[in-house]
């Protein structure tokens, strides 16, 4: 805590210090060029011989597990881009315009001069094109996203909560999930995304929640992620292995991390690391399953973070309540008070002379 509490005061003095942690949003925004491109996937090629007139899949061939990137890189824009993985049953959208209709964390660091690269991964989205099958069938499952995603207890929202509360916001951000269109693979999404990284160099990333797992796994085999910035990591964290900590039990299931080799783990501590994670998170077990998941999640990463600084690495941990900021969900980027939450980030990144 006395950390937390230090970081927290250099917030406040850098934030006063630091023109550059505000902006409005009536400000023109111009951007000097935009456009989009897919990257990674492999290629799977039929046996035989193509023949135009059988229609057979013989000789053809199907390009897959593929990601799709959109870019727009702003005037003068700062040397290191920023890459933002959406999180599971979500796409590039959870970046653009929030379900309120104000501006998403894209928008915000586009008008910080940073270039922002939004991936849908591998079998979602835009990149949909998966190379295995699944399928897809519409189980009603929403209620329980509502309390999974701490907006509140359905049909309750919580009292404090930064999520606007008239129903056209919940249509918009209901409508905004989407599926996966073949199996969630940790292997090859971080695959992916660090071909994205191959591709455009050095740059920031930006995980949420899902992303977070093959987010580690791409800053592992990928030097060009030099910073990372994981709001409310969900997948397993990886420990070397011997150092593993106890599985968490909770009322939605065991918890637990993921062994790696040490040679793996040292590639997580030569780049700082910032984690948030946000409100209404039970600090003893509930029965409620959809907030208990987040209460082992927040503790493992505690023990992540201080696993990564004993070997010599960067992590900060930011529960948002811990230093005053209350009521926000499991999307801190795009709750309402998300202008508040990328000063945070852009501080961060100031700090660690990444802008």
């Amino acid at each position: 805590m006395p950390t937390l509490r230090r970081w927290a005061t250099t917030i406040l003095a850098v934030a006063a210090a630091t023109t550059c942690m505000s902006v409005r949003a009536e400000e023109l925004l111009t951007i000097q060029s935009q456009g989009s491109f897919t990257v990674g996937g492999t290629v799977i090629t039929m046996p035989g011989s193509f023949d135009p007139t059988q229609g057979s899949a013989a000789g053809q061939t199907f390009h897959g597990d593929h990601a799709y990137v959109f870019y727009q890189i702003p005037v003068k824009a700062h040397p290191l881009p920023i890459v933002m993985w959406h999180g599971a049953g979500q796409f590039s959208k959870s970046w653009e315009t929030t379900a309120d209709g104000r501006e998403g964390l894209q928008a915000l660091f586009l008008r910080r001069n940073y270039s922002v690269y939004l991936v849908d991964q591998p079998r979602r989205g835009n990149a949909g094109r998966s190379t295995i099958p699944t399928t897809i069938t519409p189980t009603p499952n929403e209620q329980t996203l509502f309390n999974i995603f701490r907006i509140g207890e359905w049909p309750s929202y919580f009292p404090d909560v930064r999520f606007a509360r008239d129903p056209n916001t919940l249509d918009q951000f209901f409508r905004s999930l989407t599926p996966n269109t073949g199996p969630f693979d940790v292997e090859v999404t971080a695959t992916a995304i660090s071909a994205l990284f191959d591709k455009i160099g050095p740059g920031i990333l930006v995980t949420h929640s899902q992303s977070s797992e093959p987010g580690w796994r791409t800053a592992i085999k990928n030097s060009n992620v030099r910073a990372i910035v994981a709001f409310e990591p969900g997948g397993s964290f990886p420990f070397p292995e011997g150092e593993l900590p106890p599985v968490m039990p909770s009322s939605d299931g065991p918890f637990a991390a993921t062994p790696i080799p040490m040679a793996e783990f040292a590639e997580l501590t030569k780049r700082p690391i910032i984690i948030y994670y946000g409100d209404n998170i039970p600090e003893t077990p509930v029965e409620a399953p959809g907030r208990d998941r987040w209460r082992v999640r927040l503790a493992m990463a505690r023990l992540w973070r201080d696993a990564i600084n004993h070997h010599g690495g960067d992590v900060t941990l930011v529960h948002l309540p811990e230093i005053g900021i209350r009521g926000n969900t499991h999307f801190p980027f795009s709750d309402t008070n998300n202008s508040e939450i990328a000063g945070l980030m852009a501080i961060f990144l100031h700090q660690k002379r990444l802008d």
